[in-house]
């Protein structure tokens, strides 16, 4: 366990070395979602009508769809290693082989945790008004951090798969397609009904108004334990799925 832990750390700190050197991976990261914000809340947020003040409603949904911006990257990350001659090297080495990425995932959890908070106080400072007490505050951090980490392993997972990084960028477009079916920009009951029923029954939705209702003080009713359950089956599977996936290509 030492040693797993000691290789662990020791490719974490080389991700987000490299992360601190890819600074337009991260700058856009956080300028895209900061761009939607003020697309939706400036341009469209007048026009569309939820009950409440637009920029209220919007903000937990850009804070999902930052999350997924900083995820995806992973996933060419990954690719690069693979295709450098950097996983090679490794083989000969007594290293685990969840090490590698377990340092890509980590640097991603880190990332996010920085553009996340960039974009929060971008909300605030454009009128976002939540009203969440410590605990909410705490719970809705708990429940991104457990959101990250499932889509980073799948994004790892993805891209150790990928055979270029243009294509690792490619599978990766999902998850930063799918919060545009969700109740992230608008509510679900204006859509039609063939795409209201994917709307509500894909993880993103309860996510969303799980973050939505802890930050504002609406009613979650039981959508908090639908979104955990979400994010912790997500989680699971995309570790497995990423290590096995990594393994394989390793040892071809």
């Amino acid at each position: 366990m030492s040693h797993a832990i000691s290789d662990s750390m020791t490719m974490v700190g080389r991700s987000i070395r490299l992360s601190r050197r890819n600074v337009d991976t991260m700058v856009m990261s956080i300028v895209l979602p900061l761009m939607m914000m003020a697309l939706f809340v400036y341009v469209f947020g007048g026009a569309i009508d939820t009950g409440t003040e637009y920029i209220n409603y919007v903000v937990p949904g850009i804070i999902l769809l930052c999350t997924g911006y900083g995820a995806a990257s992973t996933a060419m990350s990954v690719t690069d290693d693979m295709n450098s001659g950097m996983v090679d090297r490794l083989r000969s080495m007594p290293i685990r082989d969840f090490a590698v990425l377990a340092g890509h995932v980590t640097a991603s959890v880190a990332r996010n945790a920085l553009s996340t908070t960039v974009v929060v106080g971008a909300a605030v400072a454009m009128g976002f008004r939540p009203s969440a007490s410590v605990l909410e505050w705490v719970l809705v951090a708990g429940l991104l951090l457990l959101y990250v980490l499932a889509l980073s392993w799948l994004a790892a997972g993805l891209g150790a798969v990928a055979k270029t990084v243009e294509s690792a960028s490619a599978l990766s477009f999902f998850m930063l397609f799918l919060p545009y079916l969700s109740s992230a920009f608008v509510p679900t009951h204006t859509m039609p009904s063939f795409l209201r029923g994917v709307s509500e029954h894909q993880p993103i939705t309860p996510v969303i108004e799980t973050v939505r209702g802890l930050l504002t003080g609406t009613a979650i009713g039981d959508r908090g334990w639908v979104a955990l359950a979400w994010v912790v089956g997500l989680l699971l599977a995309s570790f497995v799925l990423a290590t096995a996936l990594y393994r394989r290509r390793v040892n071809d």
